[in-house]
């Protein structure tokens, strides 16, 4: 076994195990739960894919769970699973992969085994059915003539129109039904080696038979090599909008910035910012569009962190013709951040809900594997209490500097998908046009 196992003293207890084959394995112990959770980590998404293979790994991963040697169907997998009171959960992101599993805490030995055999040794069962409900799922973000009209799709590939953070995680229908065994087989081996993957143990686990389980059932798992993979380059001058017309009963709009990586040291700031922003019906976005204005019933603000790029992303569901006032008041919400920061009680209230939440973490097992292994994965290892310490150091002075970076007309791009009547698709490009920033 290798080393690398840390544990602090005075905070959560956690370890860290790099095994002999290089698998990371984090486990966070919460022995007052009730439950086990072992989840794999992956650095696995469209990010890396090309063209061609778009959609591979959203499609490797529907197809993990249609089969092992012992258990020959989907539905033999499930069966197994949710007889030891479990169930499988699974997820592509654009620069990642989840894949999970909680049981009752007797059973995570069975448990264990059988979620290792599914992560390492898929056969690949039924690929023609998993491509026609893989095609079933694109159609989802399709209008009847078979255009993109998924907002935050479409938000993306304004962002990064030459760079993979563009793409869709799905890919398309033609791209799906050309994937084959022999793809999926050297996406898998690719993707799902140990440089490439960290696995998690949390809730109620002993570390010692954690890491005992991790060295007898994900064995299998290559080596592999690192991923590379080039960071987008930000050529953008001015901002940029796409308005595409669709039959609905409202307009979605996304009112995106190019933001700060994982990485950065902007990132406490970031937390913080986004706090100040939308963290429930007091703070600024909801009190302003909806409370005070009226403007609209849905409206939210999030922060996509990738590993060498981020995205500030405003949402919000609105009348047709209400679409450029919305945006001007959401532009005008991050300018006023800009020019007189936050003020202390809203900055003060911020920080204490992040340690809140923090604290909240604790007592979820999905939600401390997440925490561990998803900062394992992009380099930003961290511990809860390290976290709250960082973001509670940050000032107002800090937050203002971020928003006055993140304010400029470069970094701007709106998306807006609805009915644009009596020049309201004018009204909301001069509006985007005309974004002056900070």
């Amino acid at each position: 076994m290798g080393g690398d196992i840390r544990e602090r003293s005075g905070e959560h207890p956690f370890r860290v195990t790099t095994l002999d084959h290089g698998l990371r394995v984090v486990v966070a112990a919460q022995p007052a739960l009730h439950r086990a959770h072992v989840a794999l980590y992956v650095r696995v998404g469209s990010r890396f894919e090309s063209r061609k293979t778009n959609g591979l790994s959203h499609f490797l991963e529907h197809m993990l769970y249609r089969g092992t040697p012992q258990l020959k169907s989907a539905h033999e997998v499930n069966l197994a699973v949710e007889s030891l009171g479990g169930c499988l959960y699974a997820a592509t992101q654009v620069d990642s992969g989840i894949f999970s599993v909680t049981v009752p805490p007797e059973l995570v030995t069975e448990a264990s085994a059988l979620f290792g055999e599914i992560i390492t040794c898929p056969i690949f069962a039924d690929i023609e059915i998993e491509k026609d409900i893989v095609c079933e799922e694109i159609l989802e973000d399709l209008d009847d003539d078979g255009r993109q009209v998924d907002a935050d799709n479409l938000s993306r590939q304004l962002i990064y129109p030459v760079h993979p953070l563009g793409f869709t995680i799905t890919g398309d229908a033609e791209r799906v039904l050309s994937f084959d065994q022999a793809m999926l087989r050297a996406h898998h081996a690719q993707h799902y080696a140990t440089t490439s993957s960290v696995l998690a143990f949390s809730g109620a686990i002993d570390p010692d038979e954690a890491v005992a389980l991790a060295s007898r059932y994900f064995v299998d798992l290559p080596r592999g090599k690192a991923i590379e993979t080039l960071a987008p380059i930000h050529t953008q001058t001015k901002p940029r909008i796409s308005i595409v017309e669709n039959v609905s009963s409202q307009t979605e709009l996304r009112v995106c910035f190019r933001a700060v990586s994982e990485r950065s040291t902007y990132r406490p700031a970031m937390d913080m910012l986004m706090r100040l922003l939308d963290d429930g019906m007091s703070t600024r976005l909801y009190h302003r569009i909806v409370d005070a204005k009226g403007l609209c019933y849905d409206v939210g603000a999030s922060f996509d962190g990738y590993e060498d790029d981020g995205v500030l992303d405003f949402s919000a569901g609105v009348q047709h013709a209400r679409s450029s006032i919305v945006t001007r008041e959401i532009l005008e919400i991050l300018l006023e951040i800009a020019r007189h920061g936050p003020t202390g009680s809203e900055l003060d209230k911020a920080q204490r809900r992040h340690a809140w939440e923090l604290q909240a973490m604790l007592d979820s097992p999905e939600d401390l594997a997440s925490f561990y292994a998803g900062g394992l994965l992009v380099d930003r290892f961290e511990t809860p209490e390290a976290r709250m310490a960082a973001n509670l150091r940050v000032t107002p002075q800090e937050i203002q500097s971020l928003a006055q970076m993140l304010a400029q007309p470069d970094r701007l791009n709106v998306v807006a998908v609805g009915l644009f009547d009596n020049g309201e698709d004018e009204r909301l490009e001069e509006v985007v046009c005309n974004f002056r920033g900070a």
